[in-house]
């Protein structure tokens, strides 16, 4: 068992996470729990950056973009869910502010990259779709490494201006923190600075930064919904759409999650329903992502097939008959 005091002091050198502090039985089948889901992120994704590499017919900007999500899911995971399992295995609420600065930074960080690679995933489907013959030139791969160096970079710079604006406060009344994890709006809620400027930073750079490439997304997918229904081909109809289905279903998930989270007002009654977000959009959504994507396209459930078949050539397991 592990415990902090709570000091009247201007600086604290730790915070208390209160999520599972109200939690009094059922911690270790929890642990387990986010452990499970842990692995089966780790793992999904992994499998979607394996088979896209190894695959050279999954050599196009659509996986080069899907590679570089589940990458990103991986870190995503990453920074909150181990944190969050040894709280609960051993009832060690206590994050050092080192620490929180740390997980607050790469939290936001891959937030940001990941709204600007579902907006140039979009881009790439819209091309795709609407530009189908002009489609290879534009989107070359010295284009897509472009799009996603400008995902990466944007996310860090937005992290970094976040991060020393939420660090600069003085947090002098508490310590604890009404959360899973550090995030912006608790830490807003303890502390006793004037937080105004960073509501207000909060707002205009969400704007830029969040709602830009939500409106940018749902502009390509509205494009290309127009493209699909003008086009006279049922096939082709089926086929793009259930390519699409999975991108606008990670949208919604990753967009409905963070609006509520950073442009809804926080208040002290709200937090019960922030951390229930928190929990959909720090481990649901990234475990779910690459189930989705591997469910939805048929071309990584043929990659995935080929991949079995040559395991099992390799390991001479085949009935030569059956290869006949």
């Amino acid at each position: 068992m592990c415990s902090s005091e709570t000091r009247n002091q201007t600086s604290f050198k730790e915070f208390i996470l209160l999520g599972f502090l109200n939690i009094t039985h059922g911690r270790n089948f929890l642990a387990i729990l986010f452990l499970t889901i842990y692995i089966i992120c780790i793992s999904g994704n992994s499998f979607i950056i394996t088979v896209t590499m190894l695959n050279r017919s999954l050599h196009t900007p659509m996986y080069f973009f899907l590679g570089n999500l589940s990458f990103l899911d991986i870190c995503y995971s990453s920074v909150t869910i181990p944190k969050m399992i040894v709280s609960l295995w051993l009832q060690c609420p206590i994050i050092s502010l080192a620490d929180c600065i740390a997980q607050l930074y790469f939290l936001v960080a891959l937030m940001g990259t990941e709204g600007f690679l579902l907006a140039f995933m979009a881009l790439d489907r819209y091309f795709a779709i609407c530009h189908p013959l002009i489609y290879t030139r534009l989107m070359t791969k010295y284009t897509c490494l472009q799009l996603a160096t400008i995902s990466w970079v944007c996310g860090f710079l937005n992290s970094s201006l976040h991060t020393t604006l939420t660090f600069r406060l003085s947090f002098c009344q508490s310590n604890r923190i009404s959360h899973f994890f550090c995030d912006i709006p608790p830490l807003l809620s303890i502390s006793c600075s004037d937080i105004l400027f960073n509501k207000v930073a909060i707002f205009t750079i969400g704007i830029f930064i969040g709602l830009s490439p939500f409106l940018f997304t749902l502009v390509s997918y509205a494009f290309i919904l127009h493209a699909i229904m003008s086009n006279d081909h049922k096939g082709q109809h089926h086929k793009a759409i259930s390519t699409c289905a999975s991108h606008i279903l990670v949208v919604i998930l990753f967009y409905g999650s963070a609006i509520f989270t950073y442009f809804k007002p926080t208040s002290t009654h709200s937090f019960e329903k922030y951390q229930l977000v928190g929990v959909l959009y720090n481990v649901m959504t990234p475990t779910l992502n690459p189930i989705i994507y591997s469910l939805r396209n048929k071309e990584v459930k043929v990659a995935l097939k080929k991949w079995m078949c040559l395991k099992k050539l390799v390991h001479g397991s085949w009935d030569p008959i059956q290869l006949s």
